[in-house]
């Protein structure tokens, strides 16, 4: 790419007493991406976003956020949406969401002018008045995404943004993170949902025990990695199987993921023995982000080259 990273993390290492949340991260992330900030319970991302946002600082390395430190100018032009709910739960919605909206730099008329478009859109407006621990979780997690995106910031920053949305309000969430890209601005995700990344994300980092383990395009990445899976279609029981790192059920059809040893007519096998197994449709799976996640975290695979680690 030619143009200048927004983000910039070098080698950042970060220690709590004896225990070490980052050891060694490295990426960048660029004007007009959506970035896929990954990794297990535990692995330091959290960390990672805060020494970034300048909430940590680090023990060693280097963050760059719009060409150099992040100074408290900059910082209004970041939105960040974190996991956990930060609003005022015993305050009227819409007086929390102008004084959020305020603490970023907008002026109390721009801001209920611009609040008045993004409640209306995300279905809210009827409940303007309604203190935020009465919304339902979904209506507050939308109220989040207004309070990160109202004052227009250059990079946002969301962690687990699809939590607790229904399938329609998941579409509009994704729908305006698309837009956002579109408009030049830096999205940066982190989320377990890895279909999500697949169908929003340019690139990816993984980060496992602190370090950086996997970075670069998710197709690139995809193509790079031998994972052992396979798909089927049939009636009874597919857990516990030997050799099978995780199964689950995808549109009424089981995805099993395999350890990297293992045959996968070897499973089959083992599948057909079992009574009150009946097998329709059995095939090799192509790799997805979750077989990747899974087989990386649990130190059974490696890509075929060294660009991605």
């Amino acid at each position: 790419m030619n143009t200048n990273p927004t983000v910039s993390l070098d080698n950042l290492s970060k220690a709590f007493g004896d225990v070490r949340a980052v050891t060694d991260v490295s990426f960048e992330v660029y004007p007009g991406e959506i970035f896929g900030l990954l990794g297990p319970n535990g692995a330091g991302k959290t960390t990672t976003i805060r020494m970034m946002l300048d909430i940590f600082r680090p023990d060693s390395g280097k963050v760059s956020v719009f060409n150099g430190p992040l100074t408290e100018a900059k910082k209004n032009r970041i939105g960040y949406m974190p996991e956990e709910r930060g609003l005022y739960k015993d305050q009227q919605l819409e007086r929390t969401l102008v004084y959020l909206a305020r603490l970023k730099g907008l002026d109390e008329g721009t801001a209920r002018q611009r609040l008045e478009l993004w409640l209306k859109r995300l279905d809210l407006w009827e409940h303007r008045q309604k203190k935020v621990q009465d919304l339902s979780k979904g209506m507050q997690q939308k109220a989040q995404v207004i309070a990160t995106l109202v004052h227009e910031p250059d990079l946002i920053v969301v962690d687990e943004p699809f939590s607790g949305l229904d399938p329609v309000n998941t579409r509009l969430v994704k729908q305006i993170i698309e837009e956002q890209s579109q408009a030049g601005r830096t999205i940066i995700m982190s989320t377990h949902q890895m279909y999500q990344v697949e169908a929003l994300c340019n690139r990816i980092v993984l980060i496992d025990e602190g370090r950086s383990v996997l970075y670069g395009e998710v197709d690139e990445i995809k193509r790079s990695f031998s994972i052992n899976a396979i798909n089927l279609v049939g009636e009874g029981d597919f857990d516990d199987v030997p050799g099978v790192l995780e199964s689950r059920q995808v549109n009424g059809a089981w995805h099993l993921a395999l350890d990297m040893d293992v045959e996968p007519q070897n499973v089959l096998s083992e599948l057909i023995r079992r009574p009150g197994v009946r097998i329709d449709r059995f095939e090799l799976a192509a790799p997805s982000l979750d077989d990747i996640f899974v087989t990386v975290v649990q130190g059974r695979a490696q890509p075929h080259s060294e660009d991605h680690a």
